[in-house]
């Protein structure tokens, strides 16, 4: 029997928009799986990162074990990771976010080691001459003159993590990796490229959000020369 004519759907077509308006809602939900294991990944990295990063600023000896453990891991195949954190997490959504935040390290504490490094030794040593304590130094000194080198390791990982939620859904929680998987078991075009262009607006949309805060946060970076 003959698809009609007009039903792109019947046809299996790659772009149709009778998918879109029949699948709104399964659609909506992907992203809003995807997005939520995205943000919660990359925060969760981020809040592991800055603390090793720091230690490994201060004291030299660490600096060596924190990138190599962390490079190590990025190193692990994606599905290797997944399955070595199965016993632990099992099958639920813990497991990509955990094995997500395993691979955002090595970006995250590389940028913000070397965001902590580059701060002017004189910079500090004036800071400290105005009474700044250790901690104060890093807040009100280190830190924020750290933030572009970090903003741009972050967002590597945002991106990255954007296409490696995908993966996630061989255990059933790949957010938008849930449809491009079944639609290519079933040949379902629409489905199959439907979801992927949505991967790729996510990472972009990401991408220049994070780029309008890294502007935000530093200003300094966009003074035009006198």
């Amino acid at each position: 029997m003959t698809a009609p004519p007009h039903d792109c759907l019947a046809r299996n077509e790659w772009i149709c928009g009778a998918y879109l308006s029949s699948r709104r809602q399964i659609l909506w939900d992907a992203v809003l799986q995807h997005l939520q294991l995205t943000a919660l990944s990359v925060l969760l990295g981020l809040v592991i990162a800055v603390p090793l990063a720091v230690a490994a600023r201060r004291w030299r000896w660490a600096a060596g074990p924190v990138l190599g453990v962390t490079t190590v891991l990025y190193t692990i195949p994606s599905l290797a990771m997944f399955s070595l954190l199965l016993p632990v997490y099992g099958l639920s959504a813990s497991l990509v976010v955990a094995g997500l935040v395993l691979y955002s390290l090595t970006l995250l504490v590389r940028n913000i080691l070397a965001g902590l490094r580059a701060v002017p030794e004189d910079t500090r040593q004036a800071a400290r001459g105005m009474g700044y304590g250790p901690v104060r130094l890093l807040l009100a000194v280190e830190l924020p003159l750290a933030v572009p080198a970090a903003m741009a390791g972050l967002r590597i990982a945002t991106v990255s993590a954007v296409s490696l939620v995908t993966v996630g859904a061989i255990v059933g929680y790949g957010g938008l990796g849930n449809l491009i998987y079944s639609g290519m078991n079933t040949y379902f075009k629409a489905q199959v490229l439907t979801a992927s262009v949505l991967c790729v607006v996510i990472a972009v949309a990401a991408d220049l959000v994070l780029l309008g805060i890294q502007r935000l946060l530093t200003p300094w970076t966009r003074a035009e020369p006198a």
